[in-house]
């Protein structure tokens, strides 16, 4: 287990704490200027901070308080970098030779070479190779280490969408047979969505909220998180407990003396009146030409379509106060079968579970 707690006011400020299991992929999200290079960096003693501590297992490599700091180069990490940082006068081959123990034979770089599909390009150089052949070499080097922990610094950004899949697929394929954490930094959702096993949110330096992907994006801790996560639709509303059901709770989507009301779950955190923001993940909301039964359906016109290939972002209206907007992601497939713009009679039904609350005050607080 890879654990990691850095504190420090400046130059580069952090409040930060993380795990990473054997086998996990840790995604660290967050716009730039976050510090996820920075914990990162830290991680591998490239950085030094004022407070913290970083330890794998019984291996402590960082303890401020204990005065202990290993050196980045005693440190069993392999590390890939965005631009490959390989050694532009050296084969494909030495490169990974140079990071091999010295106990290994030579031939050795060659078979992790062959893991990448790289064994007949061995003796060209950084130039000679296309962007993702680079970054695989790279991968290789960081492997030859024989590392305990593998760090990713956004190293899938500066390849193109077809080579930067494939290389998802050989980042899976070694997930298989290398079994250590994997910390990986990425300004990317989808791509912290289909890789990482959690993922780690951070602004300003300081961890927000870490989880799962689905938990994250679906329940964020507060209206921050939200954002951060590309949730686009954060509503305002007052909670209502239900009487009869304490399972049971109303969510007045606009204000208490008006607005639509929406059935929900209480989870018991709230005080009844308690204002709040509120979110949902797409796939929490059904969109329907005819009103469907069950609760939570809200009559809705499309305000504008915005097709972004096989995706279409659709813009609904409420047509009755708050009169807000929702914003649906659909596959163009299906908005073109239901005939759907500008102007089209909708109807939206909210997951009553999917609904997730968060108090205005006290975001320290978990929210409902």
């Amino acid at each position: 287990m890879l654990t990691v707690t850095l504190e420090q006011n400046g130059p580069i400020p952090l409040n930060v704490q993380l795990q990473c299991a054997a086998s996990e992929l840790l995604a660290l999200v967050g716009p730039s200027g976050s510090g996820k290079t920075s914990v990162l960096r830290a991680i591998a003693g490239l950085l030094g901070v004022a407070k913290g501590r970083v330890s794998l297992d019984a291996d402590v490599w960082l303890d401020t308080i204990n005065s202990v700091n290993v050196p980045a180069e005693q440190r069993p990490i392999g590390m890939v970098f965005q631009h490959y940082a390989l050694f532009p006068h050296l084969s494909a081959i030495d490169n990974v030779k140079l990071a091999l123990p010295k106990s290994e034979p030579a031939e050795n770089a060659m078979k992790l070479l062959a893991d990448m599909q790289l064994d007949g390009l061995a003796a060209r150089r950084a130039h000679e190779l296309s962007g993702g052949q680079r970054q695989r070499v790279a991968l290789a080097r960081a492997l030859a280490r024989r590392p305990k922990l593998l760090l990713l610094d956004e190293a899938f950004s500066a390849v193109d969408q077809p080579t930067r899949h494939a290389l998802y697929d050989e980042l899976i394929k070694l997930r298989e047979t290398v079994h250590l954490p994997i910390v990986m930094v990425t300004h990317d959702l989808r791509e912290a969505r289909l890789l990482a096993d959690r993922m780690c949110i951070l602004q300003r330096g300081e961890t927000l909220q870490d989880g799962t992907p689905e938990h994250v994006l679906s329940r964020p801790r507060n209206a921050r998180v939200a954002a951060l996560v590309g949730l686009r639709d954060i509503h305002a509303g007052v909670f209502r407990k239900a009487t009869g059901d304490a399972s049971q709770g109303m969510l007045v989507w606009g204000t208490s003396s008006g607005g639509v009301q929406l059935q929900t779950t209480d989870k018991g955190r709230l005080d009844d009146g308690a204002a709040v923001r509120w979110v949902i993940a797409g796939e929490h909301v059904q969109l329907h030409v005819q009103a469907p039964a069950g609760p939570n359906v809200l009559p809705c016109k499309v305000n504008r379509l915005r097709q972004l290939g096989e995706i279409t972002t659709v813009e609904c209206q409420l047509r009755q106060p708050p009169e807000a907007h929702l914003h649906l992601d659909m596959m163009t497939r299906q908005v073109k079968k239901q005939g759907l713009e500008a102007g089209s009679r909708v109807f939206l039904q909210l997951d009553p579970d999917g609904i997730h609350i968060m108090p205005v005050r006290g975001e320290a607080r978990q929210a409902s």
